[in-house]
Formats: C-alpha cells, structure tokens, sequence
C-alpha cells in the first residue's frame, strides 16, 4: 500500500496540509514542466554541486552523496537520450528529477533536499540558463562583427551615398557604412558581458528566502557552480529576476540594431535601389510573381524585435508589483526569456548569413553617391576654407548654387565657372576638385570619419 501512495505524495510536495489532489484546472495553471524541462541540465548541475557540499560538511553522509551523484547522472542521461517521461502531474522539472532519483535510490533522494527549497533551486536554474545565453549571445555577436568587418575590408574605397531622413546627404564609403554596424553590434556584444558579470552570484542556499540553519559552504557552491559569489542576501537571491530582465533588454537593444540592419537590406535589394544582391540562400520567391525575389530573411529578422521587445515587457510587468520574497507569479518568467532568446539566437544567425552573402554592386552605389547633390556641403567646406567665408554665409552661397544646379537639370560639378561666379565671385576653377565623391570622401579624415585610410585604420583596430 506504500508503493501504491508514492506517486501521490510526490506529486503533492507540499505535505500534509492539504487533504485533496488538485483540480484539474488548478494542475493545467499550476505546472511548469511543458517550458522548465529546458533548464534539466542546470537542475542537475546545481543539486550534483549541492549534494558534493553537503556531503563535504557532514550533512549527509558519503553513501548518500555517492548514490545521489550516480543516480542523478544517470537521469541527466535518460533525458539526454529522450528515455525520460516527464510527469506532467509533478509540476517542474525539479521535482520530475527528484522524483526519478527516489525511484532510483530510495531514500537518500530525499536527503539531496536538506538545507534548500525550490525557490533557490529555480533561482539558481534559472540565472544559470540566462548566464549561458549571454555567452551565446556574445559569440553569436563575435560572428556578426567579422562578416561585417569582411565587407567594410572589402569595401574601403566602394563610395555610396550617406542619408539622413533617407534623403541623400554625402557621399560616404561602403566600408564605412558596415563599420557603424560594427561599432552597434561591438556594444551590444559589451552589454551582454556586463550583464553576465552582474549575474555572476550564485543563489543556491537562501533556501525558501531566510537561508537555513544548517551548516553550509555557499562559497564552495557557488566556485562549483562557476559563479564569482554566492549572493548577499537571502530575501533578494530568491526575488530577484533583474538578471533576466537585464538579459532581455540587452537582446530589445541588439534586436532594433538587427532590424535596422535588415531594413537597410530590405531597401538596398530593392529594384528601386539596388545597392545590393542577395542570393537565393537567403530570399525566397513569389507563389504568383515569377520575377520576384524577396528578401523574407531580413524581414523575419526584423519582425523578431517585436517578439523580443514583447518579451521584455512582459516579465517587467509580471514582476513590477511583487512584494518580496517568492510569488508563483515568477513561474510566468521563464517562457518569455526562452522565446526571447531562441528568437535572437535565430536572427542573429540569419543576419550572419545575410551579411557575409550580400554584394554590394559598385557602379550603382557609386551612381546613387553623385545623386542629390551630395558633395555640397564639400563646396561650403570650400568656401570657408579657400575665400575665408563664415560657414553660415558659405552655406547660404552653396544653397543658391544648388537651386541654379536645380534648375538647370545638372549637378554642382556641371555648373560652368560663370555660373557659379554670378553667385560668388571669388569662387576658382579650384573648386571643382572637390566636387567628386572620391574627394568628398577622401577629405573626411577626422578620427572616425568615412576616409577609405580611417575606414582601414577601423577595420584594423
């Protein structure tokens, strides 16, 4: 009769309190282990590093910790294989594990629960998930920067047109372009690193939130574990979730500089721009268009923003009227991160490919560069440098000139010399040698600027 009650009493981990199974309805809100039995792995980490302390300070005994570590290498093995059924019924997957461990070894299964409660257990799952998807994240980001640093290689002295408003402003490089990328995704890759190193605090041992009375070595732990330290306090170690929260605004921020990029790719294959083609790795066709090619992998990345935005606000708004300590509202945390991150990981990816596939057609680029009478801030640049003229005066002259080059159908470089003397008569045959985009962009030498030299001296760096 025993044997026949031992599901039962697993499943109802809380005790004697209760006289009643759930109710059904009560079960479907309540278990968690359709999403947590991602976090198997980090589970069996954590209670193989609890039991090796335990055992290290006398509270349980060698055998047990023996038996215990067996037995739960081998459950990490069965789900490893896919031969493990999780029971819906046993909520999480903590207690799956711990129930198989009991089927296992009896007994000292239920010794491994000594001196912590599922509140630091999830906390220390948890963090340590999200600590493994900065790593991700940032080697994923690693990626990224060296194909775009292979384009800006490439494309050092490639000019095409800089926009502001999307209107044509100067001529910049195609190097130049992919170093701003470069420079976003650098600091997006700095921003997981910094949140990983804030989440580098091991919760295992505040237990339910108080700590416990037993003898433990957090510190042993949390070295076992891999964590810089145990967490200070044991109310905050079972509250707190900034660490995920952290971890989805640093994946919102890198996500918006994806669909910026993928906006860019969107426009730049189209028929109208044409700045660029893609292959057919990372566009698709049309069920009734024959001629079209769409770039639907640039526009899936840049859908996965909204995803990963919603994610994080969704978990800023489960945890924004909590009172500490522990609340089942933080079983609602996990599924966002998990499909934050899987989003990221797969835009991040696709972007790679887009990036390192992508080639960017030079006679057009250089073509749309010459448009919009893009070397006319170089003409003011000249007036004040040549003729001594405050840059306030040099721009209204430049201006003039632009509407006579308006007018007439033609570019600043075909204005005659008379043309432009009527505007400005000191203005030289000089002036015509920086009207070419190559000298516009050859000009912009401060640190930073678009000079295919400082574009290489980026690249380099």
């Amino acid at each position: 009769m025993a044997d026949d009650k031992a599901p039962e009493q697993a499943n109802s981990m809380w005790g004697g309190r209760f006289a009643d199974r759930p109710d059904a309805i009560m079960e479907e809100i309540n278990a968690s282990i359709g999403f947590d039995r991602r976090l198997a792995s980090q589970d069996i980490r954590g209670s193989q590093a609890h039991a090796a302390m335990l055992a290290a300070v006398g509270i349980i005994s060698d055998d047990d910790h023996r038996a215990i570590s067996q037995g739960l290498e081998e459950i990490g093995a069965e789900i490893a294989s896919g031969d493990f059924v999780f029971r819906r019924d046993l909520e999480d997957i903590h207690m799956n594990i711990e129930n198989r461990l009991r089927e296992k070894i009896g007994d000292a299964a239920g010794r491994l629960h000594t001196a912590r409660s599922r509140n630091d257990q999830v906390a220390l799952d948890f963090r340590l998930w999200v600590k493994e998807q900065c790593v991700e994240a940032e080697a994923a980001l690693g990626r990224l920067i060296s194909a775009l640093l292979a384009q800006a290689e490439s494309g050092t002295e490639t000019v095409m047109p800089g926009f502001t408003h999307l209107q044509v402003a100067q001529p910049v490089t195609w190097g130049h372009h992919m170093m701003a990328y470069v420079e976003m995704f650098r600091r997006d890759r700095s921003r997981f690193a910094d949140a990983r190193a804030r989440m580098d605090e091991c919760p295992l041992g505040a237990a339910a939130l108080a700590g416990t009375g037993f003898p433990i070595d957090r510190d042993m732990t949390a070295k076992a574990l891999g964590f810089a330290r145990p967490t200070a306090n044991s109310i905050d170690s079972v509250s707190a979730r900034d660490f995920a929260l952290e971890f989805l605004s640093a994946a919102s921020i890198c996500a918006t500089h994806l669909s910026r990029l993928s906006e860019e790719i969107v426009i730049w294959s189209s028929a109208q721009f044409d700045f660029i083609t893609l292959s057919d790795k990372f566009t698709t066709g049309s069920s009734i268009m024959p001629q079209k090619k769409n770039p639907d992998a640039a526009e899936l990345t840049r859908a996965k923003v909204g995803r990963i935005v919603g994610s994080l606000i969704t978990l800023m708004t489960v945890m924004k009227g909590l009172p500490l300590a522990y609340s089942k509202d933080m079983q609602e945390d996990k599924e966002p991160v998990f499909d934050a991150a899987d989003a990221l990981a797969l835009a991040l990816a696709a972007m790679t490919g887009m990036v390192a596939d992508m080639q960017p057609n030079v006679a057009r680029l250089r073509e749309a560069a010459a448009q919009g009478f893009s070397t006319a801030t170089d003409l003011a640049d000249w007036l004040v440098r040549e003729l001594g003229m405050p840059f306030r005066d040099a721009h209204h002259v430049t201006g003039s000139l632009v509407k006579m080059a308006e007018d007439k159908g033609c570019d600043l470089a075909d204005l005659s010399l008379d043309a432009m003397q009527s505007v400005e008569g000191r203005i030289t045959e000089a002036v015509y040698d920086v009207l070419t985009v190559e000298a516009s962009v050859r000009s912009r030498v401060s640190y930073g600027g678009a000079a295919p030299v400082k574009v290489a001296e980026q690249v380099a760096r």
